[in-house]
């Protein structure tokens, strides 16, 4: 006698759901704890206009302009260095006589930030608290256009400093029988990504912000249409392991009046 086994389809695809977002949900805590990574960030200095020394830290660093310098004392023997950097861009990291040290530029000034994979924050990482996938939070949405891409000046973390992002529109998403609008601005690989916050803030989730990625093609850009929302790969941003991050907040009007109760929750060391 054969036996046949049926399998429900909605249970099949929410277990294939789960365990994809799992997948992610491992790789994005084996990448937060690489060496070298953001949270072996122990130490932030601003650059003044004139030359500068910063204790046990080597060389004079100084910024003019849009370019930064560092410079040597008599005693040093590494060559001097110059970085121009983007405003809202990715730092750079160099070695100087042992330290790893990244240069920002953030605002009209420039940063350094120094690495130690010895820091507390990564020797004691414990990985990311998130709430269970759940498929009902990748909510379908529409991507709807600006004329052209608009700059869009948002606050930071960091007091007394804003960043400038461009924004090509907004998600409109729908909850509970009501439209909600959201600024996107260009994300990695050709999609977009989106600061929130929502009635969790403060609550279970991270405070300040929370960042989205949104998986987009380049004529869904170009001509709005059809996207998926999935805010169970909401994520922190850097500000939330550590206080050497210099990240943006929302933008006005990007606070859902909802909860959303998906993604990555307050971190551990935080909590």
């Amino acid at each position: 006698m054969t036996t046949t086994i049926t399998t429900d389809s909605g249970t099949a695809a929410a277990d294939s759901f789960a365990a994809d977002w799992e997948k992610w949900h491992h790789a994005r805590k084996q990448t937060l704890g690489m060496p070298g990574g953001w949270l072996s960030i122990n130490r932030l200095e601003w650059l003044d206009t004139e030359p500068g020394r910063f204790d046990e830290l080597p060389g004079s660093w100084w910024y003019e302009g849009s370019v930064a310098h560092l410079a040597p004392s008599k005693d040093e023997t590494f060559s001097a260095r110059q970085f121009e950097l983007h405003p809202t861009g990715p730092g750079e990291v160099v070695d100087v006589d042992g330290h790893h040290i990244e240069v920002a530029r953030r605002g009209d000034g420039y940063l350094i930030r120094v690495h130690d994979d010895s820091a507390p924050t990564i020797r004691d990482f414990r990985g990311v608290p998130a709430y269970p996938a759940d498929r009902s939070w990748a909510i379908d949405a529409r991507f709807e256009r600006y004329p052209e891409p608009e700059p869009v000046t948002v606050g930071a973390v960091a007091e007394g400093l804003a960043h400038v992002y461009v924004s090509p529109g907004v998600l409109v998403i729908e909850h509970g029988g009501d439209e909600h609008r959201l600024v996107a601005f260009n994300g990695k690989d050709g999609g977009l990504s989106v600061l929130f916050t929502d009635e969790t803030s403060g609550v279970t989730t991270y405070a300040a912000n929370r960042s989205l990625a949104v998986d987009a093609s380049d004529e869904t850009i170009r001509d709005g249409g059809a996207v998926t929302v999935d805010f169970n790969r909401a994520v922190n941003l850097p500000c939330a392991f550590i206080d050497f991050a210099t990240c943006p907040l929302p933008p006005a009007g990007n606070h859902l009046p909802f909860a959303v109760h998906s993604g990555e929750k307050t971190p551990y060391e935080r909590g």
